[in-house]
């Protein structure tokens, strides 16, 4: 069950996932026992949103602050799915327990004052940190999929995180931007990975054999590659890494030579989850699948609606085309994103509104 918290000066209704249905877009209050007041960031450029100020979340009286109860989130920043980001943000926060011992860990390719002006000044609480990604790292390693923001460098960016982050990080959250939690993010970080380097929701119903080539499959040393496991498909938008494992296991290169081959042969198809697949799976931590509702923004040619799968959801993924927001602001919304809609802090208007 989903729960809005309370704290001192502001307080959110209890609610059931499905009761966000039939919600309107929700106004946010901050600390401030004046009233509501609206901090939008100036715009350097038309590509930089304006959004409204957060409220400040507060840790329970049963939260710890000593490093080992810290949870470290990593998200893409991109300034095309920036909208995507404040809402998932706000989402994690907003149903933590302990919301001040989550670490947002920002990848961008480029590092933008702007940016880190916009994520202050929306939550002015967070803990944070953006880091810079290297385009040049998969220069000449990605090859072109069935859909163009597959191809982005960013997208890759995942691969590299041991690489990225500080190397007293030892854990994350990798997250898209295109995601909202309706549960404590704390569950999803206190998952028992034994001896393995990655942890996500497995999906064995699914035809993995689809995700890549003829070529691939009538290679006997190629396909060979699956032997003594059994693959499942999971998706890389939702996954709890060990970055100390990845790194001493050297698991980046072992990525970067599936996307090597790649180039070479056309092997699999769908940007960087191929060469992760090929390398992980059938040898992961496998998590409740209430952990990645996946597939809400349809296949990757349409983004036709799609519905919701039956059974409990701590975390709603529009993976596919089709982006809440995009949808909505076509006034063309799926019914599941209405979902989305009450974490969305952007205002179009330029003017700080006082009340």
């Amino acid at each position: 069950m989903a729960y809005w918290r309370c704290n001192n000066s502001s307080c959110f209704p209890l609610l059931g996932l499905l009761s966000l249905l039939f919600l309107q877009p929700f106004t946010t209050t901050t600390t401030f026992t004046n009233g509501i007041r609206v901090n939008l960031v100036p715009k350097p450029s038309s590509n930089i949103l304006s959004f409204r100020e957060a409220p400040a979340f507060r840790n329970g009286n049963e939260c710890n602050s000593s490093k080992k109860d810290h949870i470290h989130v990593v998200m893409p920043l991109d300034v095309n799915y920036i909208r995507g980001t404040v809402a998932a943000i706000l989402s994690i926060l907003q149903h933590s327990t302990c919301p001040e011992n989550v670490s947002f860990h920002f990848l961008s390719l480029r590092l933008e004052p702007e940016i880190n002006s916009l994520i202050k000044s929306t939550f002015p609480y967070l803990t944070f940190q953006i880091y810079r990604f290297d385009s040049n790292r998969v220069r000449g390693k990605i090859s072109k999929s069935i859909r163009q923001a597959l191809d982005q460098p960013l997208n890759y960016a995942r691969i590299y995180l041991c690489d990225i982050l500080p190397v007293d990080v030892e854990r994350v959250i990798y997250l898209d931007s295109d995601i909202i939690v309706v549960d404590d993010i704390a569950k999803l970080w206190g998952v028992e990975m034994g001896d393995k380097v990655l942890a996500a929701p497995e999906y064995c119903h699914a035809n993995i054999t689809t995700y890549f080539t003829d070529t691939f499959w009538s290679d006997v040393n190629l396909s060979r590659t699956f032997e003594g496991r059994r693959p499942c498909y999971f998706n890389t938008g939702v996954m709890v890494l060990d970055v100390d494992k990845w790194r001493k296991g050297g698991y980046t290169q072992k990525v970067e030579e599936w996307m090597v081959i790649q180039k070479q042969r056309k092997i699999y198809h769908l940007g960087s989850l191929p060469p992760i697949l090929l390398v992980f799976a059938g040898n992961i931590k496998a998590v409740d699948h209430r952990w990645n509702q996946h597939g809400l923004g349809g296949d990757n040619f349409e983004g036709k609606c799609r519905s919701l799968h039956p059974g409990p959801i701590s975390l709603l993924h529009w993976s596919g085309k089709g982006k809440p927001w995009l949808r909505l602001d076509s006034r063309k919304p799926c019914t599941v994103d209405y979902l989305w809609a009450p974490y969305d802090l952007y205002r179009s208007s330029r003017v700080a509104l006082e009340e």
